[in-house]
C-alpha cells in the first residue's frame, strides 16, 4: 500500500491511515488520501497500463486498498470516451467535442466509482453496517456494493427521488427510508442516528475514499485523450471486444507525457467527481505523466439549485446553502456541498467558470444528445450541452479547442422526469 496518511483538505491536519475516519477531527472538513507517489510511479507508468485490466483498478497504486482480497468490484470504470462530431456540428463552431459516458458503469452511473473504493475500504477496516443520504444514484451504487460485500445498507432518500433508484435499492437488499425533504434533510437524520445505530457514514466527502474512486475519471481522461490525440479514434475504452483490444494497444507516450483536453464540463451536485479529477491531475504531474497545464474546469448546475454558481460569481470561498432548491435533475439537487471550497478552488485555479442552466434546457438537451450521439444521457449529464452553448456564446470556448462533456449516468433511471409536463 502506498498511502502515507490522510490530510484535512482545509486545515492540513494529518490523520493516520489504516483507521476509520469521517471528517477532520479539528475543523470538520473533508479528508484526502495522500500517497508516496515516488513509490507509486516506480510501477504505475503509462507503459504499464497497456496490459492492465479494463477497470478503474488498473490504477491500483494510487488507490487505497491494501489487501486485494478486500476489493469489492463489478468491473467499474474505463468507460468510453466518444468523439461527438455530429453533435459538435450543431454548435456553429469548430471544436473537438467528446462525451465521457459514465452511464456504462455498473448501476449505470459514475457513483459506482466512488462506492467500489468506499465499500472496499470499509470492508478492509472491518465495517459491517453502512449508511448514506442520497438523491438517487449514490444510493443505488452503495446498495449494490454493500450487498456484494455482505454489509447491511441503510439509505435515506428524498421522497421524490426517481422511482427507479428507490426500487433498485430495495431489490438489492438495502433498508430504504424515504424522507419528506431534500438530501440535506436526509443527511441530518443520518448524523443524528449513525452513532447510536452503529452505522458508518459513506456520505459524499464525509469519508475519504469515494473521492479516490471518482478521481480515476481524471486518470482515464488523460490516458484515453492521449490515445485519441495520437490515433484519432472515435471511441475509446469501450467494454466490447474492440475496446478490449485497444486497452492493450497503448503505445509509449512521447517523453512519458500524456495530454489533457482544453475544457472539462462537469455537472456538479456534491462535486466529488470534479474534486477527484483535480486531485488526479496533481498526482499525475507529481509522477511525471503530465505537465502543469490543466483543463479549464467548468461546473454546471441547475438554475433552481446553484450554490456553487452563485458563490463563484460572488467571489466567495464557501457556498451558502441554496434556499428552496428544486430541480428535475436529482443529482444536482444538493443545496449545500461540504466540498464547496475545493470545487471553487479548482474552478478558479484552472481558469474555469460555473454555469447555470434551467430544467427545460437540460431536459431538451437529453433529446439533442440522444439524436446526435445515440447516448441516452441523465438530465445531469445533459445539462453540459446547454452550458457549452452558453460558454461558446460568451467566448469561454473558442474554435479549435477540445472539450469533454461528462454524462454522469443513464437516462433510463429518470423515465418519470420525461412524463412530467413542461
Amino acid at each position: 500500500m502506498n498511502i502515507t496518511h490522510l490530510e484535512c483538505a482545509l486545515c492540513g491536519l494529518r490523520h493516520e491511515a489504516g483507521e476509520l475516519h469521517n471528517l477532520c477531527r479539528d475543523c470538520g472538513k473533508p479528508l484526502l488520501v495522500r500517497y508516496d507517489l515516488n513509490k507509486a510511479a516506480s510501477t504505475l507508468t503509462p507503459e504499464s497500463l497497456a496490459t492492465r485490466e479494463a477497470s478503474l483498478w488498473r490504477y491500483r497504486e494510487v488507490l487505497p486498498v491494501s489487501d486485494p482480497s478486500n476489493i469489492v468490484t463489478f468491473g467499474e470504470g474505463w468507460t468510453p470516451l466518444f468523439k461527438a462530431d455530429a453533435l459538435a456540428a450543431l454548435l456553429g463552431i469548430e471544436i473537438d467535442l467528446y462525451i465521457k459516458d459514465e452511464g456504462q458503469n455498473p448501476t449505470q452511473s459514475f457513483k459506482a466509482r466512488g462506492m467500489t473504493a468506499a465499500i472496499s475500504m470499509a470492508k478492509e477496516l472491518g465495517v459491517k453496517n453502512v449508511v448514506v443520504p442520497s438523491a438517487g444514484n449514490a444510493a443505488s451504487a452503495m446498495a449494490a456494493y454493500a450487498a456484494k460485500a455482505g454489509m447491511e445498507a441503510h439509505i435515506f432518500m428524498p421522497a421524490d427521488t426517481p422511482r427507479a433508484n428507490v426500487i433498485e435499492c430495495q431489490q438489492t437488499g438495502a433498508n430504504v427510508t424515504l424522507v419528506d425533504g431534500l438530501i440535506t434533510d436526509c443527511g441530518k437524520i443520518v448524523a443524528e442516528r449513525k452513532d447510536v445505530e452503529g452505522w458508518f457514514d459513506v456520505s459524499t466527502l464525509k469519508e475519504p475514499y469515494r473521492v479516490e474512486g471518482k478521481k480515476t475519471m481524471g486518470y482515464e481522461i488523460a490516458e484515453q485523450f492521449s490515445r485519441e490525440s495520437r490515433e484519432s479514434l472515435g471511441s475509446l475504452g469501450s467494454r466490447g471486444s474492440e475496446g478490449s483490444e485497444r486497452v492493450g494497444s497503448l503505445e509509449t507516450l512521447d517523453s512519458g507525457r500524456m495530454t489533457l483536453p482544453d475544457v472539462i464540463i462537469y455537472p456538479t451536485g456534491g462535486g466529488t467527481g470534479l474534486i477527484g479529477m483535480w486531485k488526479a491531475f496533481d498526482e499525475m504531474e507529481q509522477m511525471g505523466w503530465i505537465g502543469s497545464k490543466r483543463p479549464r474546469m467548468i461546473t454546471v448546475q441547475s438554475s433552481t439549485c446553484a450554490p456553487i454558481v452563485r458563490a463563484f460569481n460572488n467571489g466567495d470561498k464557501f457556498a451558502d446553502e441554496f434556499e428552496n432548491a428544486a430541480t428535475v435533475a436529482s443529482g444536482l439537487r444538493v443545496p449545500k456541498a461540504i466540498g464547496d471550497f475545493l470545487i471553487l478552488d479548482a474552478l478558479r485555479s484552472s481558469g474555469g467558470t460555473a454555469v447555470a442552466v434551467d430544467d427545460a434546457e437540460l431536459l431538451g438537451a437529453v433529446r439533442e444528445i440522444g439524436s446526435a450521439a445515440g447516448i441516452f444521457a441523465a438530465p445531469e449529464g445533459a445539462a453540459c450541452l446547454p452550458a457549452l452553448k452558453k460558454l461558446i456564446a460568451d467566448g469561454h470556448v473558442s474554435k479549435g479547442e477540445s472539450v469533454v462533456l461528462f454524462n454522469t449516468g443513464s437516462g433510463i433511471k429518470y423515465i418519470d422526469a420525461f412524463d412530467q409536463p413542461r
